[in-house]
């Protein structure tokens, strides 16, 4: 489960993958929304670990 944590590095190290102008939302380029959107893409994967090592603590 920890592994989902390196989806927001593998995704934000990919620079040639977002590193673009087009497409645009409300007139930022995408590079800034696509930046802006792993906040919480990375707060929901950080829950979603810590809930489950919270499982696993009180079972032992």
């Amino acid at each position: 489960m920890r592994l989902l944590l390196l989806l927001p590095f593998i995704g934000l190290l990919a620079v040639p993958l977002f590193n673009s102008e087009t497409p645009e939302i409300a007139g930022f380029p995408f590079f800034y929304w696509y930046m802006f959107a792993w906040v919480p893409i990375t707060s929901v994967l950080i829950w979603l670990v810590y809930r489950n090592e919270k499982h696993e603590t009180l079972e032992d």
